[in-house]
Order: structure tokens, then C-alpha cells, then sequence
């Protein structure tokens, strides 16, 4: 008789792996999208190092741009940083300290487009970060937007002229040139160089507007000319 089969054994159950948990909204660095209720211990440190470090930073650092950067450049950064640290997106946060912390980021962030997306005054703070007063001219304040427009007056004058009847001579000369009427716009900026003579804007358009008076002679001329 042969001998009886053993008895079967079950496979031992294998439990299955763990299913991890979804992270959560605040752990790692801060989303750059969506509502944060919460924000892990080392996020709320590293915002503290940040909103004490960001004042120490010029506006280029703040959006993480070289000084170079263009305007489509200076303002895609914006959105990109703004978006990060908004208030509307930490409502829900109840740590005062935080919501401080946030504000001054999202103030600088903000500070910095305002001041960079302005052509002039960016080349003005290129040279102004670059120079010995670095540390004094990394923020904005009205001292500097007083600078800022008395640069700006300044270059509209040399552009325009500095002389009242010149700047009124030259003016009328450009309706002048507006209305091709070339003849008066050379007196009339001839007339504007007695009061400012050495005005190269000036200079610059009187010489354009003789080559459209000889230019007009010279077609009126051919009009009697024998066929």
C-alpha cells in the first residue's frame, strides 16, 4: 500500500507592500500651485531664512535673474515667484510669524518687478548695484524714484532742448517735419540753434530736413526741365 500523501501545506500569505500615502501639500519645498493649509517645521524655517535674507538681495536675486535679463525674461520670473508665495494662497496658515514671513517675500518679489520692468530705471540700477553704494541702492525708496525722475527730466531736456524759445522753436519745427513742410522746418530749427548751439538733437534734424528741402528742389527743378 503506498504510502499516504503528506498533508498539503498553504503558501505562508506575503502581506502586499505598503501603499504609500499621497504627499502631503506641505512637505518638501512649497508647491507652486494651489491653497496650502499647512506648512511643515522645515518649510516655516526655510521661509524664515529666506524673508531675513531677501533684503540683503538685490532685485535681479529676488527673481532669480542675471542682470541681463529682458523684459519678457523679468516678467515671467515674477509670475513664477509670485505665484509661489501669494497671501491669498496661505489663508488658512494660523502662525502669525509666518504670514509676516510671506508678506515680506511676496512684498520684495513684487518690489522688484515694479522697479525692474521699468527700462530706465533698470539700466539705472544695473550701475547703481555694480558700484561701491551697492549695499545703499539695493531697495527702492523715494529718494531714489526723486533720482530716477530728475534723470528723466534731465535726458528730456537734452532731447528737446534746455532754452524755453529754443524747446518752442523745436517743437514747431517737428509739426513742421510732421506736415512735410520742409521750408519752414529748417528756419524754424535754425531759428532753435541761435538759442542752443550746441544741441546735437538739433544739429541731427536740421541736417535731415535740408536733405528733404534739396530733395524737393531738385524735384521741382526736373518738373521744367525739356523733355
Amino acid at each position: 500500500m503506498p504510502p499516504a500523501a503528506p498533508p498539503a501545506v498553504a503558501a505562508p500569505r506575503i502581506a502586499p507592500p505598503p501603499v504609500a500615502s499621497p504627499p502631503s501639500a506641505a512637505a518638501g519645498p512649497i508647491p507652486a500651485s494651489g491653497p496650502i493649509d499647512q506648512l511643515n517645521p522645515a518649510q516655516v524655517q526655510a521661509l524664515a531664512r529666506l524673508a531675513a535674507q531677501v533684503v540683503t538681495l538685490d532685485y535681479f536675486q529676488v527673481l532669480k535673474l542675471s542682470t541681463t535679463a529682458v523684459p519678457a525674461e523679468i516678467k515671467a520670473a515674477f509670475y513664477r515667484e509670485s505665484r509661489i508665495y501669494h497671501p491669498d494662497r496661505f489663508f488658512h496658515l494660523t502662525d502669525e510669524k509666518t504670514k509676516v514671513d510671506l508678506g515680506t517675500v511676496y512684498k520684495r518679489i513684487t518690489e522688484a518687478y515694479y522697479f525692474l520692468r521699468d527700462d530706465q530705471k533698470r539700466r539705472k540700477y544695473v550701475a547703481d548695484i555694480a558700484g561701491p553704494e551697492r549695499k545703499n541702492k539695493l531697495r527702492f525708496s523715494e529718494a531714489s524714484e526723486a533720482e530716477s525722475k530728475a534723470e528723466v527730466k534731465k535726458q528730456a531736456e537734452e532731447q528737446i532742448g534746455t532754452h524755453p524759445k529754443g524747446r518752442s522753436f523745436f517743437q514747431t519745427a517737428m509739426k513742421e517735419v510732421a506736415s512735410e513742410s520742409w521750408s519752414a522746418a529748417e528756419r524754424s530749427l535754425k531759428t532753435a540753434l541761435t538759442y542752443e548751439p550746441s544741441n546735437a538733437r538739433y544739429k541731427e534734424e536740421l541736417a535731415r530736413v535740408q536733405l528733404k528741402v534739396h530733395e524737393a528742389f531738385k524735384a521741382k527743378g526736373d518738373q521744367f526741365k525739356i523733355r
